[in-house]
C-alpha cells in the first residue's frame, strides 16, 4: 500500500487564536522566494512589504511581526498572504520557518521573543 503524505496545512502551524477577525492580517509578500506555511515574517519599513524576518539588517525586516498561515509562492512577483500577526494566538514551535540567517538556538529564541512581544506564543508539543 502506498504511503500518502501531506504537506504542512495551517492547522500544523496556529494552535490557537483568540479571534481570526483580530489576529490575523492580509499582507504584501515580497517577490522572490516561495513562502512555506509557518514563515516568520518581517516588514520592510520602505515599502511596507512582509518577507522572512532575518536575523540582522536594518530595513525593518529584522523584527518579526507575524506568521505566515497558508503557503504562498511568491518567486515571480508580490502575493498575498494571511498571517497571524497579534494574540493571542499559540504556534507550533515545531512548525516555524525561518529565513537561512535564523541558525542557531539564540537567533531562533530571538524570534521567538519578537513573537511573544505581539502576543504570538510558540510552544512544542502542540
Amino acid at each position: 500500500m502506498p504511503v500518502l503524505t501531506e504537506p504542512p496545512s495551517m492547522g500544523d502551524v496556529l494552535k490557537y487564536e483568540v479571534n481570526p477577525n483580530y489576529t490575523r492580517e492580509v499582507v504584501t509578500l515580497l517577490a522572490g522566494i516561495p513562502y512555506p506555511v509557518g514563515s516568520v515574517l518581517g516588514k520592510i519599513t520602505a515599502s511596507g512589504k512582509h518577507t522572512l524576518s532575518s536575523a540582522a539588517g536594518s530595513n525593518g525586516a529584522e523584527t518579526a511581526t507575524g506568521v505566515l498561515l497558508y503557503a504562498v509562492d511568491a518567486t515571480l512577483a508580490d502575493a498575498v498572504g494571511i498571517v497571524v500577526a497579534r494574540g493571542p494566538a499559540i504556534v507550533s514551535r515545531a512548525e516555524l520557518a525561518y529565513d537561512g540567517s535564523v541558525d542557531d538556538a539564540a537567533k531562533i529564541t530571538a524570534k521567538l521573543g519578537q513573537l511573544a512581544d505581539l502576543g504570538i506564543i510558540a510552544r512544542d508539543g502542540v
